[in-house]
Parts: C-alpha cells; structure tokens; sequence
C-alpha cells in the first residue's frame, strides 16, 4: 500500500519503462560518433572501454546505446533523484504501417 503522507520520509521509488525505435540511417557515422564517445568518456576504466568498442566492432547497432543519458533525462526534474537505470540496444522488426505492431512489441 502507497501512503500520500507528505511528511513521511521514506522515498518512493517509481520504476520508468520507456521503449524507443529508432531507425540507423547511416551505421558508419553511428560507429564512428559511438567510438569518439567512448574513447571520449572520463569515467569508463580501460578494461570497459576495450569492452565496448570491442561491441561496437561487433554489432554497431549496439552503438547507440552510448548515447542514452538517463541522467539528463532526469536531471532537471525538481525533487527527483536517479536511483538505478540500465538499458540496451537490440534488433528489432518494425513495420510503421503495422497498427498492431505496438500490441505484440511489448509481449
């Protein structure tokens, strides 16, 4: 049970489910700005960062994953603090035109 009390001060946590399709329209610029990022990033330690371009080698679709921010997504949200957040990129059929693709996507 949720309790509405303003004055109690343990933190409710809400758990955020966000699903994005994006289309790659040029996979060699994706990889290309992917590994400036992750050459770029201060906080990756070495064995990380030979992890990920090793993935972006591998499946440069995974290279967008690089650049979701959950931290910006919710760093200007007064009274807001990001707990946790973990996400990834896949492969995925989509038929724009399919108006039941939304239906099943999600099963």
């Amino acid at each position: 049970m949720t309790s509405t009390d303003p004055s109690e001060s343990t933190p409710r946590y809400v758990r955020v489910t966000i699903e994005l399709v994006a289309e790659i329209t040029d996979e060699e610029a994706l990889k290309a700005a992917a590994l400036t990022q992750v050459k770029d990033d201060e906080y990756l330690e070495e064995d990380e960062r030979a992890q990920a371009v090793e993935a972006i080698d591998v499946d440069p679709s995974g290279s967008l994953a690089h650049f979701i921010d959950p931290v910006a997504l919710l760093g200007a949200v007064p009274g807001v603090e990001l707990a946790s957040a973990t996400w990834e990129s896949a492969h995925t059929e989509f038929d724009p035109d399919d108006e039941t693709w939304e239906e099943h996507s999600l099963d």
